[in-house]
């Protein structure tokens, strides 16, 4: 496949280096590695393979030597890399480019569609994000016929409804000649996910690299890890003392209750499941029993004291009095509960006091130690935490320090602090890399999918459960040089218990690569196969295949959605436009909303169900709502809120409900609404981007409704009794108050609005109506 190159240096104190010589790859480029070279050519002689190996040893450049001879033995082909992210996207083009003699691309959603058609057509090798590419796959701007290698890197994201999953599926179904390759420091601990991230992206062999290798050991530099315990301070342990007790009454209420069956080492996930059960149990019966109401609160109350106490072990004093301050503010049963109960106020009394004094946890203290310390070696440090909170108070510490320091979290804003666009992040990291910043405070954000530089020193300020996340902070030094991870742990915690969680589920994972894989058995007729999101094939009988004439109408806000990823699976056409009703429009009388369980609960709480069902029933003669997912009785509603809902849905406004499982089922259900409209002939629907006008009864009631406190009941009697809009303006203060419903205080409101002089916003008296005038009124 590759041949080597022997270049000698002039510089008798270098060694010579051996280049990868090929048709395709760049002369004096790739450095000859033997581990590497052999992992290429099992890839292309066993077929579809996911390669696991640290960080540093060069899966791209696998990728890269691989893409060359696919293109070499294929020469009209492309060749497909996916990244989960925008930044390693780009990153990947920049190191395709320097590697491999084809022109190269990058596609992103920053790239207007019409741009990636012709950039795509272009290019023989792309980059790319998976959502931008199975958005364009899904809208039919282009197909994976041509790829001849499809790489999808951070492959342990293969699961669920990850955009990995379906363009997997897709590339076996249209590939000419398909060959997957998988890359990943750490695909998981579990035996069931990697043999799920195997079966989804189709992987026949999986090949482990690692340090101990005789063939890598040459190139890999060691990584020294250290463990530093630190003592709880005397106010913790004193918060933590009333805490425990806290939550030690509540675990034996649901003990009591029979909802779980010890009250030692109850972890989150006991008591989410605990709390699914509850829920379940709830939505049975119509009139819940009372316990159930009072288990339900105990277990909320649980999940708070958890984090409280998380907060408190792992994090420090200010975490946990920010988060007491949110807590107080929820007028929830469980909240109130807490709040009244003496140890839990002793807890927040306490915390109160060491945040006033401004006591830290002692894990801040041996933090700035460490960072005074290795700076002194010029050494360039990533500081991990996994709250924002954290980050902002280790970063106001360095910065009193005289540390040159800088925050690096995620695009999403938070109550008081916006997130760092793309832009702004990447600008970070280049300063970084510059050496204008020492150290780097980050988030879980920059554990993958940005490209961050190799550094001396990884500092976690916590261990994480997770043995994938674990690698990947640790990846983050020792590529070029030694590198050293300090992980800071608070003795008797759950940070201990963190720390040898990840330990064994790390173990766990290097023993399950060591052993043989299942191998997937993928059909060479793939033209009669049905490839579903769980990897399983089937028999795609001839009926199912839509005719060219189906097409349905897509909200463009569903694009995303399972159910466009499994109708565009069943081959239906659609067309993304901007609906003003309803999801999917499948002919010129049916439209279908689609709920998730927890967004029709949602919707119900805030009344977007009802105005949506009114908006639904208006533009189609034959509505329908599907409410998709297994329990919508478990967002907390009372069940006969949820049933009442469900009645006037079916009796008020005559709608359909349709319950489906999953995205798959309601894909499925929407087809076969679509094929039974074909086959009676009426598929042929005009667009409704938009609402039908409204007739002049409807203005009528709209106009009144904008007057303050007004709904369309009101509004409908106030036109009763004066005749006509111009009726109800005239109206003075007396005549108004005799429509039920219009108090003094309301007519005087809306006589306000009537009356008043048209200002500016700023200059505008204040006319909001305080709901305490409301209820004494009544």
């Amino acid at each position: 496949m590759v041949k080597q190159e022997h270049t000698k240096d002039i510089n008798p104190l270098k060694k010579s280096i051996n280049w990868i010589q090929h048709p395709l790859i760049k002369p004096e480029k790739i450095e000859s590695r033997l581990y590497q070279q052999a992992l290429a050519a099992q890839v292309l002689k066993k077929g579809n393979t996911m390669i696991v190996a640290p960080t540093a040893l060069g899966k791209t450049i696998v990728a890269a030597l691989v893409s060359a001879e696919r293109l070499n033995r294929i020469p009209s082909s492309k060749i497909l890399m996916l990244a989960p992210s925008k930044p390693l996207a780009v990153q990947h083009e920049e190191s395709l480019k320097e590697f491999l003699k084809a022109p190269v691309n990058v596609l992103t959603g920053s790239i207007t569609p019409d741009k990636r058609v012709k950039l795509w057509e272009k290019s023989q090798v792309i980059s790319a994000t998976p959502q931008t590419v199975e958005s364009d796959v899904i809208a039919g701007r282009y197909d994976l016929k041509d790829v001849s290698l499809l790489i999808f890197d951070e492959c342990h994201r293969g699961t669920g409804n990850y955009a990995y999953v379906f363009l997997a599926n897709r590339y076996m179904r249209e590939g000419k000649d398909p060959l997957i390759l998988g890359l990943t420091a750490s695909p998981g601990g579990d035996e069931e996910k990697i043999n799920t991230v195997c079966q989804n992206l189709f992987i026949n062999e999986v090949m482990v690299k690692t340090e101990d290798d005789v063939d890598v050991k040459p190139y890999f530099k060691p990584i020294e890890i250290k463990w530093v315990f630190v003592e709880m301070g005397k106010e913790q342990k004193k918060i933590k003392a009333h805490l425990d007790k806290v939550l030690k009454n509540r675990l034996k209420g649901l003990k009591n209750f029979k909802i779980i069956t010890s009250i030692s080492n109850v972890s989150r996930r006991d008591i989410l499941q605990a709390r699914g059960r509850v829920q379940n149990r709830i939505s049975r019966t119509a009139n819940p029993h009372r316990d159930c109401l009072l288990a339900m609160s105990m277990i909320t109350a649980v999940i708070n004291l958890q984090h409280a106490l998380e907060l408190l072990e792992t994090q420090g004093i200010s975490n946990l009095h920010h988060y007491f301050q949110k807590l107080k503010k929820k007028k929830t049963k469980a909240s109130r509960g807490l709040f009244q109960n003496e140890d839990f106020n002793a807890a927040v009394q306490l915390t109160r006091r060491a945040y006033t004094k401004k006591i830290e946890h002692p894990k801040m203290t041996r933090l700035l130690k460490i960072l005074k310390k290795e700076l002194l070696k010029d050494q360039q440090i990533i500081v991990f935490s996994q709250y924002r909170d954290t980050v902002n108070e280790i970063h106001s510490k360095c910065e009193k320090e005289g540390i040159k320091s800088v925050k690096f979290f995620g695009q999403a804003s938070r109550e008081k602090e916006k997130g760092l666009t793309q832009k702004e992040q990447k600008q970070i990291i280049k300063n970084f890399r510059k050496g204008l910043y020492q150290v780097l405070i980050s988030t879980s954000v920059a554990e993958e999918g940005i490209d961050i530089p190799s550094v001396d020193q990884v500092i976690l300020y916590e261990p994480v459960p997770s043995e994938i996340r674990m690698i990947q902070r640790r990846g983050r030094t020792g590529r070029k040089t030694e590198g050293q991870m300090t992980v800071l742990i608070t003795k008797g915690t759950r940070d201990e218990s963190y720390y040898w969680s990840s330990l064994n589920k790390e173990q766990r994972m290097k023993n399950q690569l060591t052993r043989d894989f299942p191998q997937s058995n993928i059909s060479l007729d793939r033209s009669q196969t049905k490839i579903s999101n769980g990897g399983k094939q089937e028999p795609a009988p001839e009926d199912e295949i839509p005719p060219d004439n189906l097409v349905i109408y897509v909200d463009h806000r569903e694009a995303k959605s399972g159910v466009v990823r499994e109708l565009s699976n069943l081959g239906v056409k659609m067309k993304f436009s901007t609906l003003d009703v309803a999801d999917y429009q499948i002919s010129e009388d049916i439209g279908v909303e689609r709920k998730s369980a927890q967004d029709f609960t949602s919707s119900i709480i805030d009344k977007r169900l009802y105005k949506q069902a009114k908006d639904l029933s208006e533009q189609f003669s034959k509505p329908v709502i599907i409410i998709e997912g297994k329990n919508m009785y478990a967002g907390g509603l009372h069940p006969n809120a949820v049933r009442g809902s469900l009645a006037s849905l079916a009796i008020d406004y005559s709608i359909p409900i349709i319950p489906t499982r999953s995205p798959e089922d309601t894909a499925a259900m929407i087809y076969r609404l679509a094929m039974r409209e074909l086959e009676k002939g009426s598929m042929d629907a005009p667009l409704r981007t938009e609402k039908k006008p409204l007739s002049l009864q409807e203005q009528q009631i709209f106009i009144i409704e904008s007057l303050p406190n007004v709904g369309p009941v009101t509004a409908r009697k106030l036109l009763e009794k004066f005749g006509s809009v111009k009726g109800v303006i005239n109206a003075e203060k007396d005549e108004l108050t005799q429509v039920e419903g219009i108090g003094k205080v309301i007519a005087q409101k809306i006589l306000d609005v009537i009356d008043s002089d048209f200002m500016s916003r700023r200059a505008a008296p204040d006319i909001e109506l305080k709901l305490s005038d409301i209820l004494e009124e009544k």
